[in-house]
């Protein structure tokens, strides 16, 4: 009995004989067709990743299988397949029963004779088109609630601007204050409170760390402080009470808290003062270098006793004096060679700036600061001056 030729023996083809075995164990379906687009060889995976029989596919033309607009894209892809010689694109299969399975679609053609074939090999591809849905899913379900964190911090900052300090003026003292978080929240904020017209607490505090987190614990800090200020409670009790509440009721945070505050008798000028693990206040008076107010207690919320009961300062206060307090954000900043202004460098500045009018002292410290900052601020920043008149 006479064995049949193959496609390749009858189309001239008959070194490459052996392909059919070689194209039959592939992973990739595989089809071979004429100029005409009819199919003359399906290798076994190929029909397996359709679905339709061999004899309905070996030998006709194959664009029934396609709709009129799907194969004016494989049409188009066919020519840039002929013109160039090869071709490599995203496309679908056909499958029976309607379905479309996509692939990437491999094609060769090779010229024998002046007839030309192409050679086509076809990767399923719908494993990674299932991930990349799922990723394109998972991500917009991503997005979603990024919007929502988005919206969340808006308000929570909306909330932290508004417990800013405004400026205010009273008979012999007025405020004047600054509030800049380097996120949407920080862990910095400045506080001013008068229980009368002759007296006056003004208070900043730095909370470790940036974010929700510090954002959080400031809040609690401020609603601590704030009614503490309100009850008269002196600067030092309401020291220890908030370092026991760091330790106590915030325990595990990790964070700490250092705060300077200063409270004004305007009427006999005078003042007291107490810092914890601060950065020093500075008294600023017109032509003189700012008189330095160390801190006397250590950060709040790392040891019990972090409070030394004998450290708060009294001291009297000239017509013109200022107090300025501050956070670290004001000295911590570098220039371009990678130095630190560092306390004596703000220093300088709040004394150029005290020979200004009051009204435009703040804004002088934070251009001076502005000045020899190399790029954006990297931490939370709060500046509260205190005129004395």
């Amino acid at each position: 009995m006479t064995a049949q030729p193959t496609f390749l023996e009858t189309d001239g083809l008959g070194c490459l004989d052996q392909m059919e075995a070689v194209l039959e164990v592939l992973n990739e379906g595989v089809i071979i067709t004429n100029d005409c687009h009819e199919v003359l060889f399906a290798n076994s995976r190929f029909l397996d990743m359709t679905g339709i029989p061999k004899q309905d596919l070996v030998g006709s033309d194959f664009s029934r299988f396609y709709s009129s607009q799907e194969w004016a894209y494989l049409t188009s892809q066919s020519e840039v397949s002929f013109r160039q010689g090869h071709n490599c694109y995203e496309f679908v299969l056909p499958q029976e029963g309607g379905g479309r399975l996509p692939v990437i679609i491999s094609s060769r053609v090779l010229n024998n004779c002046g007839s030309r074939l192409k050679v086509a090999t076809f990767a399923d591809i719908s494993k990674q088109i299932k991930v990349e849905e799922e990723l394109r899913s998972a991500n917009a379900r991503l997005q979603q609630r990024q919007m929502e964190i988005d919206e969340d911090l808006r308000l929570a900052a909306r909330v932290q601007n508004s417990l800013a300090p405004q400026s205010q003026v009273w008979d012999n003292v007025s405020v004047d204050s600054f509030y800049h978080p380097v996120h949407w929240i920080g862990g910095d904020f400045a506080l001013v409170n008068s229980q009368d017209e002759q007296h006056v607490s003004v208070l900043v505090c730095d909370v470790s760390g940036h974010g929700i987190g510090s954002a959080l614990v400031a809040n609690r800090i401020y609603s601590e402080t704030t009614s503490h200020l309100r009850n008269g409670t002196a600067l030092i009790d309401m020291f220890e009470r908030l370092n026991r509440l760091m330790i106590e009721d915030i325990a595990g945070s990790g964070m700490f808290v250092t705060l300077a505050a200063v409270r004004i008798d305007a009427q006999k000028r005078r003042m007291d003062f107490a810092g914890a693990g601060h950065p020093p206040v500075m008294v600023a008076r017109r032509g003189q270098s700012p008189l330095l107010l160390e801190s006397r207690c250590a950060v709040l919320g790392l040891h019990p006793k972090a409070v030394d009961v004998s450290a708060s300062l009294e001291m009297s206060l000239e017509p013109g004096d200022c107090i300025v307090l501050y956070t670290d954000g004001i000295t911590e900043v570098f220039n371009s060679g990678g130095e630190m202004l560092g306390i004596e460098g703000v220093r300088e500045i709040v004394r150029q700036a005290s020979a200004l009018p009051a009204g435009q002292m703040k804004q002088g410290i934070l251009d001076g600061i502005a000045a020899w900052r190399n790029g954006p601020p990297t931490d939370d920043v709060s500046l509260i001056l205190a005129h004395v008149r």
